[in-house]
């Protein structure tokens, strides 16, 4: 049977590039997936990588603070490694096959050090999660990584900058009161419907600045 955790190894000294969380958006390139989008920490390079519409909600979810009334896949991971008492320290991004990212949990549990292979995408959600950083080896952000001006960034984004996807309603939004955003918004909680509560977030956030 295939176990995807391993006893961690002390490795080659590569180098590791931190990365940050910029954002999400639609994909452009395949129809019902998302870009998430990482940055170097310390540098100009962005790494866009396509990832499916639940692991995108999940990120947008943690990047907006919506509170969903049930758990979704990644909070029960992190309350299951709580109460189990396994930290995660970091993930690491360590391999690009045929445009696939692969991602390690490098965790601790009982003094030991464990790695457990991830998606990308499920890494970088419970990443957001565990309050951790989210590394790169320097070969592969020199391989996939690109440079994008601010401007094209938020281009890419759909001038949301970090955090919500952009939507079609954003504009129908900025009609709405402060109070109906505020009401809508819980609605939209309640009901799971988190691609709209983070429109209506990004939308309360606009008119709290005026």
């Amino acid at each position: 049977m295939y176990s995807g955790i391993k006893m961690w190894q002390p490795g080659s000294n590569m180098r590791k590039i931190k990365l940050n969380v910029l954002g999400i958006s639609y994909s452009q390139t395949q129809s019902g997936a998302y870009a998430l989008v990482l940055s170097e920490e310390d540098g100009e390079k962005r790494l866009p990588i396509i990832i499916g519409g639940f692991e995108a909600q999940s990120i947008v979810i943690k990047l907006e603070n919506l509170n969903p009334p049930r758990p979704l896949t990644h909070d029960l991971f992190k309350s299951f490694a709580d109460l189990l008492d396994v930290k995660m320290r970091e993930v690491f991004i360590h391999k690009l096959e045929e445009g696939v990212f692969y991602s390690q949990l490098v965790c601790t549990k009982d003094d030991k050090e464990l790695l457990i292979d991830s998606r990308t995408s499920d890494a970088v959600a419970l990443a957001l999660r565990f309050e951790c950083p989210v590394y790169i080896t320097e070969e592969i952000m020199d391989k996939a990584g690109i440079i994008i001006k601010g401007d094209e960034a938020e281009e890419m984004l759909g001038g949301r900058g970090t955090g919500g996807i952009e939507s079609a309603e954003d504009d129908s939004l900025s009609s709405f009161s402060l109070a109906e955003l505020t009401n809508m918004l819980q609605e939209a909680i309640e009901s799971e419907d988190y691609e709209r509560a983070a429109a209506i977030r990004d939308e309360i956030g606009k008119k709290e600045k005026k």
